[in-house]
């Protein structure tokens, strides 16, 4: 026969003389690593105004692009950068392969004539574009000292940025017992911290200084400019031609963007960023050349650290960079620095009724160390 006694059921809908039961764990989904900040590392220093300075020198160029070509290739229009180059000197004209000698530059127009055929081999074909590179200057025996040659230093800026959230609870959620926290401040405490350090590394990526009030005033707070923002020398347009064709980041991409860092001469490009769409075309990388037994259980499609004729680089992805884009990076050229005592903490306010109330503050800046070390790859297809 059917059942006819009291069961769960019968008590209704809502159980109301049953115990309930609640795991004691509260589950919490939120995107908050910060894998750049991660591989950063801890501030080594502390900085200690709102504005943050450092200096930069970099070794002159060895390379000038040629803007014209006149005279059937014998002077070049180099613009401003004939300032690299001395009378006498001999340079590699590329892509020609051939080596002439520098006899006399203009200092007003930047036109450059030089002497064809040094090795009496012929001259080479006249093509253009083409690029002027400094070999050396042969010294004559017993000639007086040159003019010297020295860089100019530069002050490179950025300005600190305050982070901040704050937490308020009434006195009766305090008193209450909560499933799943035993203190429920220091669990809103720690998880706005986690929601900050995500800000901190976005604004690393992207951040942007005000052009308007970028010291900050009463109703515009003060901003620092992220890595993004920092790159001008190597920002390389993936869809536009001449640099490579455009399309999707793939091993040959790549490798010509570190190779023109390598020409420039940062040579200690040891970081790419990228955000999932490129990680998953940097694991593509060995899709072709992976080999599987019949006793492999695991398919593995990762590649955390890509190893190329122009360094060794962790391959690092990011939620927080720019869609269809990668970083390339020095990263002992970039550090993330906190103000003297202003690293992030919590600061107890007065409470203004039957509540307490705090905030979690920090007060960064980020430090890039010759720009010209790191590239932007952007409009990726």
């Amino acid at each position: 026969m059917s059942f006819s006694g009291k069961s769960t059921y019968s008590a209704g809908v809502e159980l109301p003389e049953i115990s309930e039961d609640v795991s004691d764990l509260v589950s919490v989904l939120s995107p908050t690593e910060t894998p750049l900040l991660d591989l950063l590392g801890e501030p080594t220093r502390s900085v200690r105004s709102t504005l943050h300075e450092w200096i930069e020198e970099s070794t002159a160029p060895v390379q000038a692009n040629i803007q014209e070509i006149n005279n059937g290739g014998n002077v070049f229009t180099l613009g401003i950068d004939h300032t690299l180059f001395r009378v006498g000197e001999l340079c590699r004209v590329d892509p020609w392969n051939e080596v002439v000698r520098i006899t006399a530059i203009n200092t007003t127009t930047g036109a450059t004539t030089v002497q064809r055929d040094v090795e009496g081999r012929g001259e080479a074909s006249v093509v253009e574009p083409a690029t002027l590179v400094q070999l050396s200057a042969p010294t004559l025996e017993g000639a007086a000292a040159s003019a010297a040659r020295f860089g100019t230093r530069r002050r490179a800026q950025n300005f600190t940025q305050i982070f901040t959230s704050t937490v308020e609870l009434s006195g009766s959620l305090l008193a209450v017992r909560s499933l799943g926290v035993r203190d429920e401040m220091e669990f809103q405490k720690s998880h706005r911290l986690r929601e900050l350090l995500r800000s901190l590394e976005a604004s690393v990526i992207n951040g942007v200084a005000s052009d308007s009030a970028s010291v900050g005033n009463a109703t515009s707070p003060r901003s620092m400019r992220g890595i993004v923002s920092f790159i001008e020398s190597n920002r390389i347009n993936a869809s536009a031609t001449g640099y490579f064709d455009p399309g999707a980041l793939d091993e040959d991409r790549l490798n010509k963007a570190l190779r023109a860092l390598w020409n420039n001469g940062s040579t200690n490009v040891d970081t790419i960023v990228v955000g999932g769409r490129e990680k998953r075309a940097i694991n593509a990388f060995i899709s072709g050349n992976r080999k599987f037994a019949a006793s492999t259980e695991t398919y593995k499609d990762l590649v955390s650290t890509y190893e190329s004729d122009f360094g060794v680089c962790r391959v690092v992805m990011s939620r927080h960079l720019p869609p269809r884009s990668a970083l390339l990076l020095d990263s002992s050229r970039v550090e993330v620095l906190p103000l003297a005592g202003r690293s992030f903490h919590f600061k107890k306010l007065a409470p203004t009724g039957d509540s307490e109330c705090g905030q979690v503050i920090g007060e960064y800046t980020l430090e890039v160390r010759n720009e010209a070390a790191h590239a932007f790859i952007y409009n990726l297809g």
